[in-house]
């Protein structure tokens, strides 16, 4: 990866201004990815990638157009350019839409604090999978595990490079560390799965391939003899592994684009309570190591630490310039985008305000209930909130752990249950949404 992605951001934009466009903005991302998979001791499959992906949006008066293109060759580029400026010209007009002003932009960042780059030579094929076969070693001694539905490490390495006609050009170095191990534990229509992986920035702060096999096989064994758990309404624990993605639909709900739509359960709930009181919910985009931290955002506008929650109150939407636009405010720093598509609104790192209790003494105090390790499906409505999944995990009786469930429903309604979460304090530091277990004091279980 050695061509200089600001010249060829450069030949975008002066190729755009050549066919016409008022404004524009490029992006060039080059890259790689390779990734092993084995299966009982042997190479199941190898992959590995490299290329260039390249993106152009031009204005045309209150017009725009994107397209992208995977060859950097100069009549290509000329092409993007013209066949764009063209399709902006048929495009519908959109009196939102615009780049940054010069005093917008950001300035001065410091991408090495951000320790978005692992200095580390590339890992090679027989690295990765001498750590999936670790993995998968790991996984298959733990008794009761019959066999690994898959075990695979990856890499990635990723150039990013974004520049305008307003003056604005950056770019860092982004790279991914990861594996992962599916354990099946008993046979026939007895078998259950499940599984453990770690992700990072820095290959070094992975944990051992050995502790992630054998908690996946672990998981697998403590799956055995699930059944249907009893109808009602319980207490409902969502184990931290899954508690990201309640909040999910929380920031979900707060996206200007979904509220300039109106197609929001919370359009009427900026300066309202969404959480409990004492709990809030915070974007840091400049942790250190982190997969979602970033110097700059995709319109070239700094990011800020931010409060979307704070003390339980809804503060603050998550907008880009265009959706800052229709809702007579101003954009929080929030664009993400692309090569192939215009800039939307995005979170990166959030925080949930940990609770004071573990996981156990959640278990303990919700006496008879169902502890969520799983998700499957979704019914979800994005104006009303109301919520409905397939869930599967373990019931709770007199605070312990009784038995695993499985093929049951859980409903309620997004706002009333993110209004009544008791956090534990098990959040993991070193993931992007720092998010811990939580405790729904009651829902709809659907099961026997």
């Amino acid at each position: 990866m050695t061509r200089s992605l600001t010249d060829l951001g450069q030949q975008l934009l002066d190729a755009a201004k050549r066919a016409g466009a008022d404004a524009c903005d490029a992006m060039a991302v080059d890259g790689i990815s390779h990734s092993i998979e084995v299966r009982a001791g042997k190479l199941e499959q190898a992959e590995r990638s490299e290329g260039v992906d390249i993106g152009l949006r031009v204005f045309v008066g209150a017009r725009q157009a994107c397209v992208s293109a995977s060859d950097t060759s100069p009549d290509t580029i000329q092409q993007m350019a013209e066949r764009a400026v063209e399709m902006a010209r048929h495009a519908p007009d959109d009196a939102f839409i615009r780049q940054a002003t010069a005093v917008e932009l950001a300035s001065d960042w410091d991408v090495e604090t951000l320790q978005l780059a692992d200095p580390a030579e590339e890992p090679t094929a027989a690295e990765l999978q001498q750590t999936a076969l670790e993995a998968e070693a790991s996984a298959l001694d733990v008794d009761g595990v019959m066999q690994c539905q898959s075990a695979g490490a990856g890499f990635g390495s990723r150039r990013i490079h974004l520049c305008m006609s307003n003056g604005f050009s950056g770019g860092y170095v982004r790279t991914d560390h990861g594996f992962s191990c599916v354990a099946i534990s008993g046979t026939g229509a007895h078998m259950e799965r499940d599984y453990d992986g770690d992700s990072r920035i820095f290959r070094a702060d992975l944990r051992g391939a050995g502790e992630v096999g054998h908690s996946a096989g672990t998981r697998a064994v403590a799956r055995q003899g699930a059944r249907k758990p009893p109808t009602g309404v319980f207490p409902v624990l969502y184990d931290e592994r899954i508690s990201s993605g309640l909040i999910g639909h929380l920031l979900s709900a707060t996206n200007g684009a979904a509220v300039a739509r109106g197609a929001t359960w919370l359009h009427d709930a900026m300066q309202g309570s969404v959480l409990p009181d004492g709990i809030s919910l915070i974007e840091n985009p400049h942790r250190v190591r982190t997969g979602g931290s970033r110097p700059f955002d995709g319109e070239g506008l700094p990011v800020v630490m931010r409060h979307i929650v704070e003390d339980g109150v809804l503060q603050q939407w998550t907008l880009d310039l265009a959706t800052a636009a229709q809702l007579g405010l101003s954009s929080t720093g929030s664009a993400m985008r692309g090569p192939s598509g215009p800039p939307s609104p995005g979170v990166g790192n959030v925080e949930l305000t940990p609770g004071t209790q573990s996981r156990e003494d959640l278990i303990r105090d919700m006496g008879t209930g169902l502890l969520l390790t799983s998700l499957i499906g979704s019914s979800i409505n994005s104006t009303t909130g109301d919520y409905s999944r397939g869930a599967s995990g373990y019931w709770v009786e007199n605070g312990e752990i009784a038995y695993p469930v499985n093929e049951c429903t859980i409903a309620g309604n997004l706002r009333d249950m993110l209004m009544r979460i008791v956090p534990a304090n098990d959040g993991r530091a070193h993931l992007s949404r720092v998010i811990p277990s939580m405790l729904i004091p009651g829902m709809a279980i659907a099961g026997e």
